[in-house]
């Protein structure tokens, strides 16, 4: 029987919540014209993802609470190294950039993970 696999490493590596084995998106995080596009179902055990409509909208709430948390850090970080206006915005600007896939992919996945109803790993799909 094969290994179960961690929590951390399938929230980390974008897993099924239910058989931790199948991707739930279908292109890699540094494609800028996939990294958005996600399974309608796992490939793996068929779980179905999004299983009311609207479902991922909530994770914005949760995408806004990583960019908040980013700008908090980057703002101190700013004032505690006197930085002028123009430079903040030169640093911010590609940080958020390159954030943001990384962002969009983890907040699905949180919500994922702690509000979907079949979110509790199943050994029987390993």
């Amino acid at each position: 029987m094969p290994k179960q696999p961690s929590l951390f490493s399938s929230v980390v590596n974008c897993k099924c919540p239910r058989c931790r084995t199948g991707k739930v998106f279908k292109g890699s995080v540094l494609n800028p014209f996939e990294f958005s596009k996600t399974n309608d179902n796992c490939p793996h055990c068929g779980l179905k993802f999004e299983h009311e409509t609207g479902f991922f909208w909530a994770a914005m709430y949760i995408s806004y609470g990583f960019s908040t948390a980013v700008m908090i850090i980057f703002g101190v970080i700013a004032i505690n190294a006197d930085w002028s206006f123009k430079k903040i915005l030169y640093i911010l600007i590609p940080i958020v950039l390159v954030l943001t896939p990384f962002l969009f992919r983890y907040s699905r996945i949180l919500l994922l993970y702690i509000f979907s109803p079949n979110r509790h790993f199943d050994k029987e799909y390993l």
